[in-house]
């Protein structure tokens, strides 16, 4: 059932209504095959997602946005990666639980949401039986989300921008904002505030928040709507992690990391929005 989005895709903001099913292409460049380009144990994500052995990441190809300065470029851009079918998406989860992953870690997973239900039932079916982590851009529609609901355990979201104008500048997304939001508030209704048990995150959301030069990323709007239209309680990642990579240097204000000050500000903001949940990163400058 959830294979007849695909005749129309509207996954995410973009809302292509391309017929996958038949082969075209929409936004995300990719069709109806399952691409998948990497599955390894990963150690640098949150600590109740990473937790002491991994976790169990699997890389989608492709990606709803088009961001100038992404940092997994070959990846969401230049199609790297193979085609599986789901069967073999289901044996990449169950490898991943046998060697000690605490979670799986699907990253960038919006446009294959169908393929990822049916080798989610496999996997179950197969015995697996870790914690699924949607690891997301957060463009995905209402449709998108309802299918997943009762599959995923923790939401792992980016909330980027807080101007559609900026939005649109360097990532190409129309609309951001009000469709990021939305998403958002329904990952919230689906799973609650983050649940964490002898370390690790057994569900609920995070919201992850990169902090790009010059205010771009558009900080405080981003925590004053989480505080008031999420959950004061709500745990927010704060990334530090930005450099310039892919076409950021075609964006005079990309050119450059954020400062320690923008980061600094940025943590004020988040505490002055009356929050109190997140993780903040060490110093990356230089």
């Amino acid at each position: 059932e959830a294979y007849q989005v695909l005749e129309a895709c509207n996954l995410c903001g973009n809302l292509c209504g391309v017929n996958r099913l038949k082969g075209q292409k929409g936004r995300c460049r990719v069709g109806k095959e399952l691409m998948v380009a990497s599955g390894n144990l990963h150690l640098g994500e949150e600590p109740p997602i990473s937790c002491e052995r991994g976790s169990g990441n699997i890389f989608f190809t492709g990606c709803s946005l088009r961001c100038l300065y992404c940092q997994n470029y070959p990846i969401s851009q230049l199609g790297v990666g193979r085609i599986v079918t789901s069967q073999e998406l289901s044996e990449m989860m169950l490898l991943l639980q046998n060697k000690g992953a605490h979670n799986v870690n699907l990253v960038t997973p919006t446009h294959f949401v169908p393929q990822i239900i049916e080798a989610v039932s496999l996997a179950w079916e197969m015995g697996f039986d870790l914690p699924l982590v949607y690891n997301t851009s957060g463009y995905e529609t209402q449709s998108a989300l309802e299918l997943l609901d009762g599959i995923i355990d923790v939401y792992l979201v980016d909330m980027r921008y807080s101007d559609d104008r900026i939005a649109f500048s360097l990532s190409q997304a129309k609309n951001y904002t009000e469709i990021n939001r939305n998403a958002v508030k329904i990952m919230y209704s689906q799973v609650g505030n983050l649940k964490v048990k002898d370390g690790l995150a057994t569900g609920g959301l995070i919201v992850r928040h990169l902090v790009l030069p010059d205010g771009l990323a558009g900080s405080e709007e981003t925590f004053e709507f989480v505080q008031k239209n999420v959950s004061e309680k709500a745990w927010i990642s704060l990334m530090n992690q930005y450099f310039p990579a892919y076409k950021a240097f075609d964006y005079e204000s990309l050119k450059r990391k954020a400062t320690r000050e923008e980061y600094q500000k940025a943590t004020r903001k988040f505490s002055q929005a009356g929050l109190f949940n997140g993780w903040v990163q060490l110093e990356q400058e230089g």
